[in-house]
């Protein structure tokens, strides 16, 4: 299955240090407040949520030249935040400044 991909809006609210993996690539992990109103099953819902999130190479520069409070749209799929961790993050692959 190659059904994997997210797109969600948000307020960065967390900004790690870049860094670079052994092979060079920059990495940057950072978090991202999300608040909406969605349906589901017939039922307007409020949904607010804090997403851990991480991106790779030139994702990860422009991330790191950001502020907390900007505001954007973060493309990705969802996968382990690392090789030995079980927690859940959003790899960004593309990010737009809104």
């Amino acid at each position: 299955m190659n059904c994997n991909q997210t797109v969600i809006c948000g307020e960065i609210i967390k900004i790690g240090q870049l860094r670079y993996t052994p092979a060079g690539k920059a990495v940057i992990e950072f978090a991202l407040a999300h608040h909406s109103k969605q349906v589901e099953a017939g039922i307007e819902r409020q949904v607010i949520c804090e997403i851990p999130a991480v991106a790779l190479a030139d994702t990860a520069n422009m991330i790191s030249t950001l502020t907390i409070g900007s505001l954007v749209k973060l493309t990705g799929f969802l996968a382990k935040k690392s090789r030995i961790s079980s927690q859940l993050a959003l790899h960004v692959t593309h990010i737009d400044i809104i």
